[in-house]
């Protein structure tokens, strides 16, 4: 009986190093005694899915991926990203000569997807891809070894022209069962389509729930969509509900399986850009990076558990804390999703939103977005800023350009320290090193100093390394035709390192 708990524990160990899970704990072991004895360890692999970039012909996408420099796990590794199979159409082809046409173009795509389009040799060193039009796919792949902790990859797409018009931007999103979405819409003048990436050899299936102002919207055909295996779905939200919401909360499970999920979201007048996943539902959230130039910011926000909110908006500005006037607070529903005007609170300097309860006592789950607008009239470009967790330890955006890159770190609790690595540029250049200090209750907005000799594009790198937590995000701006276009990537802990407890520790509890 012993060495069957001898087994599990191991293998629970190793589990834990390759995958991520925080802590493994034997029967019975407190917390605190599992916790001392817990070794950091570098992940040993890593798996990232990228949505299909864009439907208009005239989109140009670079692709960015990088793994720190750093502890990592084996002395060798890979990181590739490989094209995601096509769909198949499931319907029986009688004419046998179709049959053969549709064989053979299936076996081309496979042996397309072997071929990576993005491949990392090196740590500190980004590479880069591009693609143009709508024909780019959607990409999956997999980091090991001392290329896992702490890989990334952007997507950054330009279309100037039509309903997509934009700068979308997109850090590539690991796999997961539960996605959290607020500020998606239905509306008629919205164009938002979900993306569900399936990185695995085996299908997933995917439920999508949709609630409005009212609560749960009505929809006979949000559930048990079904994505291949290595495959990519877009599913355009109005096409699930005849109801028509300006702002909503859309939630992501599946039943079977995991999926990569991100919104794309289209406005006729303000142009478009990716809705990433909300942090997982929490009492507080921070949303950082909220532009100095904003002419529009508006919060959505949702309870997804039994009670209802009330919440404390604060903003964090350049120099301090403070309620925006006539919006100090809000009630959120169970279960319904709650909106708020903010106008330009920024008025001029970059600054970062709080939610936290009313009474501490209180605490109820939420999750909660920003959606931000730069420019006026047809000069008008959105983006979007989901609650996201903090630095933490390290944590990684690619794709910053000799220009437009913009680091904004907020400390809402204690004043905190941190460090900023600018990498090596994937065409050349030597790395650059910056130490800055946040005050507590403060926004910092910085321009990252690029690497010396630069070339090509380089990614930043962001470490904590003293005083309270830091929650970052990076702008990236473009100007294109007088419309000055940008996107938001927020910069939560990359989890590269993983917390094992010692088999020392594990087997005590278990030697009587």
């Amino acid at each position: 009986m012993k060495s069957t708990h001898l087994s599990l524990i191991a293998g629970a160990a190793v589990l834990a190093a390759v995958t991520g899970f925080a802590t493994v704990t034997a029967p019975g072991a407190p917390a605190e005694s599992t916790a001392k004895s817990a070794t950091l360890l570098p992940v040993e692999r890593a798996g990232l899915v990228c949505p299909a970039p864009s439907n208009s012909d005239l989109a140009e996408t670079q692709y960015t991926a990088f793994t720190p420099a750093g502890e990592g796990g084996e002395a060798k590794g890979a990181a590739e990203l490989k094209p995601a199979l096509p769909i198949v159409d499931d319907e029986d082809e009688t004419d046998p000569k179709k049959a053969e046409k549709a064989e053979e173009a299936a076996k081309k795509a496979r042996a397309k997807a072997e071929k990576p389009v993005l491949a990392v040799k090196e740590p500190g060193k980004p590479v880069v891809a591009e693609a143009n039009g709508a024909g780019a796919p959607a990409l999956v792949g997999t980091a090991t070894g001392k290329l896992a902790p702490g890989w990334t990859a952007q997507q950054t797409t330009e279309v100037t022209a039509g309903g997509s018009r934009g700068l979308l931007g997109v850090t590539c999103t690991a796999p997961d069962t539960d996605f959290w979405f607020p500020g998606a819409s239905t509306a008629k003048s919205r164009q938002d389509y979900i993306h569900l990436t399936n990185p695995d050899d085996t299908g997933a299936v995917a439920d999508i729930e949709l609630y409005g102002p009212e609560g749960a919207l009505k929809s006979d055909v949000a559930d048990g969509i079904t994505v291949p295996a290595r495959s990519s779905v877009a599913v355009l939200l109005s096409t699930l509900t005849s109801e028509a919401v300006d702002q909503l909360t859309a939630h992501v499970t599946t039943r079977s399986g995991r999926i990569g999920a991100v919104v794309m979201s289209a406005d006729d007048s303000a142009g478009s850009d990716w809705i990433t996943a909300s942090e997982d539902p929490s009492g507080t959230l921070v949303m950082p990076g909220i532009p100095a130039d904003a002419t529009s910011v508006q919060l959505v926000a949702f309870a997804p558990g039994e009670d209802d909110a009330d919440v404390k908006v604060q903003l964090m500005g350049k120099n301090a804390t403070f309620s925006p006037a006539g919006n100090a607070t809000l009630h959120i529903k169970s279960s319904m999703t709650a909106s708020a005007d903010l106008k330009d609170l920024t008025r001029g300097e970059p600054g970062s939103l709080r939610l936290s309860p009313v009474r501490k006592d209180r605490a109820t789950p939420i999750v909660a977005a920003l959606r931000v607008v730069r420019g006026k009239g047809d000069k008008q470009e959105i983006a979007y800023i989901p609650a996201t967790g903090p630095v933490g330890a390290r944590a990684t955006v690619p794709d910053n350009r000799a220009e437009g890159s913009t680091l904004s770190l907020t400390a809402p609790g204690a004043t905190a320290k941190v460090k900023v690595t600018a990498s090596a540029g994937s065409g050349g250049g030597e790395p650059a090193v910056e130490t800055y200090t946040v005050k507590a209750g403060t926004t910092l907005a910085v321009t990252p100093k690029a690497p010396e000799g630069l070339k090509g594009s380089y990614a930043l790198t962001v470490e904590t390394t003293s005083g309270g937590p830091v929650h970052a995000s990076r702008s990236l701006a473009l100007a294109s035709d007088g419309v000055q276009m940008f996107t938001v990537q927020t910069l939560p802990d990359d989890r590269g390192m993983v917390e094992v407890p010692s088999a020392r520790q594990d087997l005590s509890v278990l030697d009587d």
